[in-house]
């Protein structure tokens, strides 16, 4: 398809157009889904497709097809160019694109095993056997486990000379035990909830997160949380371990800082931002202990990838810094309104869809701590772990988060499971009462498959680096 992307570029050039970009995708996407031992859902889906972005006189257009034939490409193209006319004329600015370097390039993600050549009986058996040791206990009455493996393959080409091309491989599985009696209703989930834990790696990423190994713990602790009592409410220090810290940094940071959701051009969905232009360099968003990196160049990572769907290469930028605000997450439109260059977050989930900026990886730095210091450290607080439930206003400043399971710290000491634990605050004002980071020994990448933004809207995978941190003086309680 390279040949024919050539061609259509070259086509549009000859219609002196600013810029145009054409990019081919190849997708192939296998989910299982095991039920109480039973095979739930087994599929693997394949879509192949182009999309056209055009600018002209200052206006975009965009327009996208499966049929992969060099009269189509025309065809669609010359549907995007009318399009961007059409966009022109009632612009009220003119798009203004920052400069970009061009590209010849290949970029291959780094697999020791593909998941696609792992035979299905394998894959079905591990999460067989993951269930019934789930389901060792009379009060389990749900044991659930999935994989996910995604293989995509992009062509990019463009009128200012980049040919690149991608292919990005993600692996990923988890499971979660439900434990029910007399009207209460419990879960625990391994290695995260929600599907689990997902990398842009390979079948070696399965066999390295021990699912078998972690799966009588997790039936153990699904049952405890039934005779638990409730989470106390009141002010407590909570140290929050890594999964959860990853679904804080992605609600609380990664979304805000998204820059065409603080330009108001992508607040219908899910709203704007709190971190408006003015706070720029200046806001103190966390203490001088919380530093963020926007890094899609993390080995490893769900946000990991050579280029973005705009041909910027891969890289890392500074979002906190020693906890100040200093960075967005931005795109060759944007970047120009802030007097900056792109930092490459632009992607789409489909041949069929516009980029828009997304999440790439964005991590929390570790700090100094050992996990086993900051628990003995602590005099009177919670160890917090797995999310179960979250919500967060359309400013993403007032946020709600319920964990699977919480244990109470006294004096030093781990002791007392609780169970329906929320905790609540400001985002600033919680960023801003970080007074620990545990060390790179309990760090982890933490991969979230579903990110959703836009209308029509688009899933995004992006990934969160993250270890266990401490907040002082939160507000929990206990969800009902």
């Amino acid at each position: 398809m390279k040949e024919e992307l050539l061609d259509v570029i070259k086509y549009l050039k000859s219609k002196k157009v600013d810029y145009a970009d054409a990019r081919h995708v190849r997708a192939q996407a296998e989910t299982i889904v095991v039920k109480d031992g039973k095979v739930e859902s087994l599929s693997r889906l394949n879509d192949a497709g182009f999309g056209i972005r055009v600018l002209i006189g200052g206006g975009w257009g965009f327009a996208s097809s499966s049929k992969l034939s060099g009269a189509e490409m025309r065809k669609t193209a010359n549907q995007a160019l009318e399009i961007a006319r059409a966009s022109a004329t009632v612009a009220k600015e003119k798009v203004r694109l920052a400069p970009v370097e061009s590209y010849r390039d290949k970029f291959v993600t780094a697999v020791r095993k593909d998941p696609f050549l792992v035979s299905l009986d394998d894959k079905i058996n591990l999460l067989v056997s993951c269930c019934d040791i789930l389901k060792k206990h009379p009060k389990i009455v749900v044991a659930e486990a999935t994989m996910n493996f995604f293989d995509t393959e992009k062509i990019f080409v463009s009128t200012e000379g980049s040919i690149i091309e991608q292919k990005i491989l993600e692996s990923g599985a988890g499971y979660t035990a439900t434990a029910a009696d007399e009207g209460n209703l419990q879960r625990r989930s391994y290695p995260n909830s929600h599907g689990g834990d997902f990398a842009t790696r390979g079948w070696e990423f399965i066999e390295e997160m021990d699912l078998l190994g972690n799966a009588e713990r997790v039936r153990d602790e699904a049952v405890a949380l039934l005779s638990a009592p409730n989470c106390p409410a009141g002010k407590k220090d909570i140290i929050i371990t890594g999964s959860q810290m990853a679904l804080q940094v992605h609600e609380s940071c990664g979304h805000p800082i998204e820059l065409d959701r603080v330009l108001g051009t992508e607040i219908s969905l899910a709203g704007g931002s709190f971190m408006t232009l003015d706070k720029l360099g200046k806001l103190r968003y966390g203490s001088g202990r919380v530093n963020i990196v926007a890094d899609a160049t993390t080995p490893g990572g769900l946000g990991t990838f050579g280029y973005d769907d705009e041909g910027v290469r891969a890289q890392r930028a500074d979002i906190i810094r020693e906890g100040l605000f200093v960075g967005y997450l931005t795109s060759r439109e944007t970047a120009p309104i802030i007097g900056a260059s792109s930092n490459g977050t632009m992607r789409a989930d489909g041949w069929n869809r516009i980029p828009l900026i997304r999440m790439t990886n964005i991590n929390l730095l570790p700090g100094e701590w050992t996990l086993a210091d900051l628990i003995a450290d602590t005099k009177d607080g919670l160890l917090i772990d797995t999310n179960k439930s979250w919500s967060i206003d359309d400013r993403r400043l007032n946020f709600q988060f319920g964990c699977e399971a919480a244990w109470e710290i006294k004096d030093g000491k781990v002791g007392q499971l609780y169970r329906n634990l929320m905790y609540t605050g400001i985002t600033p004002e919680f960023w801003n009462s970080c007074d620990a980071v545990t060390n790179e020994k309990h760090w982890h990448v933490w991969g979230v498959p579903n990110c959703g933004k836009g209308e029509p809207i688009q899933t995004a995978h992006v990934a969160h680096g993250a270890s266990p941190a401490r907040f002082r003086g939160v507000t929990v309680g206990a969800t009902r």
